[in-house]
């Protein structure tokens, strides 16, 4: 009797420390709800759900109000003309594709330099194409200021506004029956990051390299010298999402005291299209620093980060989101295409600018070889 004890004492000792050992290694990533019946429902205008507490039903009030478009009666005869590029002409189905939202929400720290701001949008829209047979990989964005019609409320609004939960469905539920009611491209999984978990991203990889061709800055949030160099989260995330950028003029000078009393002027042509460019380049970066990665140990500290920086969908478990990372690993940087969704600008009665399709995004995919002809 007591040699059995001995060894079951034993054995449940060593189950307790593997026990440790594992969760200890594998991230507890949050997750969100993924229901593709409830996408269905979204992208019909089914009601499906209820919001249960107020203060994130007071968050959503907040939001519509402020991102409401408030367009005349002979402004909405006219946008809608524009939106019939908005309906798709066929469902695109053979990809495997993974949707990356990067929310707007941000920290105090973040706020110091980026500005505060009330509830959640998404900054960032992505998705991952993957080719089922082939493999290939197409990153296509979706700028935040393109406009469309919300699935639930039937208003019109940018469709960074539909990263919100209502009665409807949950957030990621509601931008990806966005994205496939504009484009026929049903979202396999998602995961998504705010704006701290960005900056740690970064930092777990001991920050990446970007490479400008002029000396630029946006006021003291960052400021990236001509020619290449490695830099910490907070200074790419400023970078990805300046929209004041400014260039160097001439020499960069330094007073006695220190002040900067070089001239500077507007960048040209920054916008959100160019946020994406950059977004796009961060990414690239960051998938080729998965190559310097040569076992599942030396991927520790990129796994730690991504367990406090990462929401991922219910549907997408933790083996399969380590698989995913490590398969990109192998990817050919130089085979994969990125792509915006094509569209033009459209000036409000009030001044405000919006983004409309200018071509259907499936014959965009084709014209671009993403798909068969």
């Amino acid at each position: 009797m007591k040699i059995f004890n001995k060894y079951t004492y034993l054995f449940l000792g060593i189950l307790v420390i593997a026990t440790i050992v594992i969760f200890s290694f594998i991230p507890n990533l949050e997750t969100e709800e993924f229901d593709q019946e409830v996408i269905d429902d979204i992208i019909e205008g089914v009601t499906t759900t209820t919001i249960k507490e107020n203060s994130e039903q007071n968050t959503q009030e907040s939001i519509s109000s402020m991102d409401e478009l408030v367009l005349t009666e002979e402004e909405i005869s006219d946008i809608d003309k524009v939106l019939l590029l908005n309906e798709f002409e066929k469902e695109i189905t053979n990809f495997d594709v993974y949707l990356l939202i990067g929310s707007d929400e941000r920290s105090a720290e973040i706020a110091l330099t980026r500005g505060e701001i009330t509830g959640k949008r998404a900054d960032v829209i992505i998705l991952g194409l993957v080719e089922k047979s082939s493999k290939e990989i197409t990153l296509l964005s979706f700028p935040r200021d393109l406009l469309i019609k919300n699935n639930c409320t039937g208003k019109l609004e940018r469709i960074n506004a539909a990263y919100s939960k209502n009665e409807c469905g949950g957030r990621a539920e509601n931008l990806a029956a966005a994205i496939y009611s504009i484009s026929g491209i049903r979202v396999t999984n998602f995961a998504s990051f705010d704006f701290e978990g960005f900056e740690e991203i970064i930092d777990s990889v001991d920050g990446i390299e970007i490479c400008v061709d002029k000396t630029q800055r946006e006021g003291f949030s960052f400021e990236l010298q001509e020619g290449c160099q490695t830099v910490n989260g907070l200074t790419t995330l400023n970078w990805v999402v300046s929209r004041s950028t400014e260039e160097l003029v001439g020499e960069k000078l330094i007073d006695n005291k220190g002040n900067d009393i070089s001239e500077w002027k507007p960048m040209l042509g920054v916008s959100d299209l160019t946020r994406i460019d950059r977004q796009q380049y961060v990414v690239m970066q960051l998938i080729n620093e998965l190559k310097e990665f040569e076992s599942v140990n030396e991927l520790n500290s990129f796994i730690k980060a991504l367990e406090n920086s990462f929401i991922i969908d219910e549907n997408l478990s933790i083996n399969k989101a380590v698989e995913i990372l490590w398969t990109f690993r192998n990817i050919d940087l130089s085979n994969v295409q990125k792509f915006t969704t094509p569209v033009d600008y459209l000036t409000l009665n009030d001044g405000r600018q919006v983004l409309v399709l200018n071509d259907t995004i499936h014959n965009f995919l084709k014209k671009n070889s993403v798909l068969d002809s």
